[in-house]
């Protein structure tokens, strides 16, 4: 995590902590961060999957090589949802709102039902100003709908991540990082760099990034040339 943080440093970027839980033997069983700023996704994005991590701990008296795994999760951020709704799929409804004492003191039809038709959701208001009543029902049926929004984001953005993280199986690393022999290889374009200390301090991690984002492109690039004949 503190690579990242760094990195993220480097880039000019914002990190947020957004929740941290330790683990049973020390260290961090999971870290939940935000970063913001320009880029973030579109350089980060390669890190997603497992990262292998090999070295020979202090505790280890016949220098033994020990393997350790840590998932890394990379999602963009959910944008604000803006709620539109349109004439067509409302319809407005008017009718006598009762008084105190369930008499019906208020003969005019003031109170408002509105009916969202696309998704069923029914709000009322019932003051004594139909004007208001149309204000705060539509104020509820945003409110109502935006809820709705926001947990289908957060369902996609559930799956998104299990999607990417998978079952968190070593056999699906990504990238591994060797102490002994000071070296990162990145499996997925069969990288490798003796410069590990300088990676995994966040300060020459675009020595990884550049060339996946280079093979990204350069893929894309020749998907489209096959796609045009």
């Amino acid at each position: 995590f503190r690579m990242y943080q760094r990195y993220a440093s480097t880039q000019g970027w914002r990190v947020e902590i957004d929740s941290v839980t330790e683990g049973e033997m020390g260290g961090y069983k999971e870290i939940v961060a935000s970063i913001t700023g320009d880029g973030v996704f579109g350089k980060l994005k390669f890190e997603s999957g497992v990262h292998r991590v090999q070295r020979v701990p202090d505790t280890e008296a016949q220098g033994r090589i020990h393997t350790s795994a840590a998932t890394v999760a990379i999602l963009p951020e959910a944008e604000d949802v803006d709620i539109d709704i349109q004439d067509k799929d409302i319809r407005i409804d008017t009718y006598r709102s009762s008084g105190a004492g369930g008499q019906h003191v208020n003969k005019t039809d003031s109170a408002v039902r509105i009916t969202h038709l696309p998704t069923g959701v029914v709000v009322t208001s019932s003051e004594k100003s139909q004007h208001e009543n149309r204000r705060k029902a539509m104020a509820n049926l945003k409110a109502r709908l935006y809820d709705m929004q926001r947990q289908a984001l957060d369902s996609a953005r559930s799956d998104a991540r299990k999607s990417q993280v998978g079952s968190g199986d070593r056999s699906e690393r990504i990238r591994t990082y060797n102490y002994p022999q000071g070296r990162v290889t990145d499996h997925r374009i069969n990288l490798t760099l003796y410069n590990l200390p300088n990676i995994i301090a966040g300060d020459a991690l675009d020595d990884v990034i550049s060339p996946l984002i280079a093979e990204d492109q350069a893929a894309r690039l020749a998907s489209l040339e096959d796609s045009l004949g």
